[in-house]
């Protein structure tokens, strides 16, 4: 039988992405999707204006909130004004893995945060509840400078969620779960939020274990049964340096480029015939703030 791939077209723009640090990061993790790294400078930064000109085009299309990463979004010389800057459009998350964040950066974002009407929220990778689990795919020392930057976002006022990449096999998501719970009460957040994540057979994590088949793929009447709003691409772009792409999962695949402004780039169906996409379909809402503490998974067809 002929495969025929899914296509999904953009029902209204709710999200709108930054790669605000294109792939260049302080850490060099083993499962990074698009390996970033310090010296991957594939993707560049983009400038404070450039996502000032998006901010005000994303108005009158109608987007309800903004996310921001990288790379590691921290490392943007400008990434706080950018905040500020997006707090008077709309909530505002920025995903970052915690190890570069300083005191009087936080308070300053707490205090935007005090004093206009969107939120702020902080997306914190950490892959092992202790440094034996976390450090061998983020590198020697990442723990313990990772959770530090939880304990300065605790005690700004934040209420971080903790994402992990899951590196471990899906039935001992529990026991991960309980044991990500209990370190982080001792270390003073009460009542933490943590998204497990699939991890994606992409970039560095597809040198690590292996790349998708050729049958990990979304075929149309995968669709038949599916809330398509599921996929990112249903209601989110993301900007990079090279124009307005599909999803922040695929920046890196030539036909993800769906035009340089974001009316356009609404305008265009998508073709899913990437192995992420069939990822997405097993557990959907990977990228959003969606589905705390579980990752339920769907059946293959």
């Amino acid at each position: 039988m002929e495969f025929t791939p899914a296509q999904i077209s953009l029902s209204h723009l709710d999200e709108l992405w930054f790669q605000v640090t294109g792939t260049r990061c302080n850490l060099t993790c083993h499962h990074c999707f698009i390996s970033c790294s310090p010296h991957n400078k594939s993707f560049d930064f983009l400038s404070r204006q450039e996502i000032q000109q998006y901010l005000q085009e994303s108005v009158e299309l109608g987007v309800k909130g903004y996310y921001f990463t990288g790379g590691e979004p921290f490392l943007h010389p400008d990434m706080v004004d950018i905040l500020c800057d997006t707090l008077q459009f709309g909530p505002a998350t920025v995903l970052t893995n915690g190890t570069v964040l300083k005191e009087q950066w936080l308070n300053r974002l707490s205090k935007a945060q005090q004093q206009c009407r969107y939120s702020l929220e902080f997306r914190v990778s950490i892959d092992g509840f202790d440094a034996p689990t976390n450090d061998p795919i983020r590198g020697d020392g990442t723990f313990d400078r990772a959770i530090r930057g939880v304990e300065l976002l605790v005690q700004s006022g934040f209420l971080p969620i903790i994402t992990a990449t899951r590196t471990w096999p899906d039935s001992e998501d529990q026991k991960v779960l309980g044991e990500f719970t209990t370190m982080l009460h001792k270390r003073g957040y009460q009542h933490p939020r943590i998204k497990l994540l699939p991890s994606l057979k992409l970039g560095a994590e597809q040198a690590r274990t292996e790349a998708y088949s050729e049958h990990e793929r979304v075929s149309d009447t995968m669709l038949n049964t599916l809330d398509q709003q599921q996929f990112v691409c249903e209601h989110a772009r993301i900007v990079t340096d090279r124009g307005v792409h599909v999803c922040p999962i695929l920046i890196e695949s030539p036909d993800s480029v769906l035009g340089q402004d974001l009316k356009n780039a609404t305008e265009q169906p998508f073709d899913l015939n990437h192995g992420a996409c069939f990822t997405c379909y097993q557990y959907g809402a990977i990228c959003s703030n969606v589905s705390l503490n579980t990752t339920p998974e769907r059946g293959s067809e």
